[in-house]
C-alpha cells in the first residue's frame, strides 16, 4: 500500500473499515424524552464556557433506531442540557451510551459526540413506555411514561428534537500527550419528518455508577415528556470556539 493510499481512508485498520464517509441517513428514528429540572450548580460543573447556563434543565432520551446507513438499527441514550450561545438557544450534549461500535467510533471521530458503549432499550411494558440504560449488568436510568397517552403537535415536536447542538472536540497528539485540537463545535439535524409524536405523565430514576455518572446530574423535578416517531439526517459538525486559540475564560460565561 502506498502513503497516499493511506489518506483515502477514513479510519483503521485500514482494509476494514468502520463505517462510511458519508451523510447519515435516519429512518424510523423513535424518541423518548424526559426533561428535568437539577441542581444549577452541578450543571455549571459540566458545562464547557462559553456555553452559557440560564434555566436549570436537563433532557434525558433515549432514542431507537429503526434503521441508519451504514450501521443498522440501534439503540441510543444520554443527557442534553440547555444551553445558550450568544444569545442562541440550544443543548450540549452531556453524555451519550450506545450499543453499536461502529456508530460509536464513528460518533466520535467523524463529529464529536461523547459516547461509550452501554446497553440502552426501549419498549412498551402494559401500557407504559419504558426506557432504561445499563452500564455493563447495572442499572444507570430507568424512565416511563404513559404510552401514546396525548398526541402532541408534530411542530412542537420537530423544534424540541432540531434545536442546535454543542460538543467539545478533543484530538489527542500522540507525539506530545497533549491536545492537538480542542474546539467546541455545533450541529443540528435536518430534513426532519415527524411520524408521530405523543406525551403524557413520566417519571425518570438516576442511578449511582462511577462510569456513567447521570446522577451526578439529580432528578428534581420531570418537567415535560415526548415520545417521537421520526426519520431525519444528522448535518456536518463546525467549530464555534477553538480552546487551544483562546484559552482564556469569557468573562461573560457561566
Amino acid at each position: 500500500m502506498q502513503a497516499s493510499d493511506v489518506l483515502r481512508h477514513a479510519t483503521t485498520p485500514l482494509t476494514a473499515p468502520v463505517y462510511p464517509l458519508r451523510p447519515t441517513r435516519f429512518t424510523d428514528r423513535e424518541y423518548f424524552n424526559v426533561v428535568y429540572r437539577t441542581d444549577p450548580d452541578a450543571l455549571r460543573a459540566v458545562v464547557p464556557e462559553p456555553l452559557r447556563v440560564e434555566a436549570p434543565l436537563v433532557r434525558f432520551e433515549v432514542m431507537k433506531m429503526g434503521d441508519v446507513d451504514g450501521y443498522g438499527p440501534y439503540v441510543e441514550s444520554g443527557q442534553a442540557i440547555q444551553v445558550t450561545l450568544d444569545g442562541e438557544v440550544g443543548e450540549y450534549l452531556h453524555a451519550m451510551y450506545l450499543d453499536n461500535s461502529a456508530a460509536t467510533l464513528a460518533g466520535r471521530e467523524l463529529s464529536a459526540y461523547p459516547e461509550v458503549l452501554g446497553t440502552p432499550g426501549l419498549r412498551v411494558d402494559q401500557g407504559a413506555l419504558v426506557g432504561t440504560l445499563d452500564r455493563g449488568a447495572e442499572r444507570v436510568a430507568t424512565a416511563t411514561m404513559a404510552y401514546q397517552w396525548e398526541p402532541m403537535d408534530p411542530v412542537e415536536a420537530a423544534a424540541q428534537i432540531t434545536v442546535p447542538t454543542w460538543m467539545v472536540k478533543l484530538v489527542p497528539d500522540v507525539t506530545t500527550l497533549g491536545l492537538r485540537a480542542a474546539d467546541l463545535v455545533r450541529t443540528e439535524i435536518t430534513d426532519i419528518v415527524v411520524k408521530g409524536a405523543w406525551t403524557g405523565p413520566a417519571r425518570l430514576q438516576l442511578f449511582e455508577h462511577a462510569l456513567a455518572p447521570m446522577a451526578d446530574l439529580p432528578v428534581l423535578e420531570v418537567v415535560s415528556a415526548s415520545h417521537v416517531l421520526t426519520d431525519l439526517t444528522l448535518a456536518p459538525v463546525r467549530s464555534v470556539h477553538d480552546y487551544l486559540a483562546d484559552p482564556r475564560r469569557s468573562d461573560d460565561a457561566s
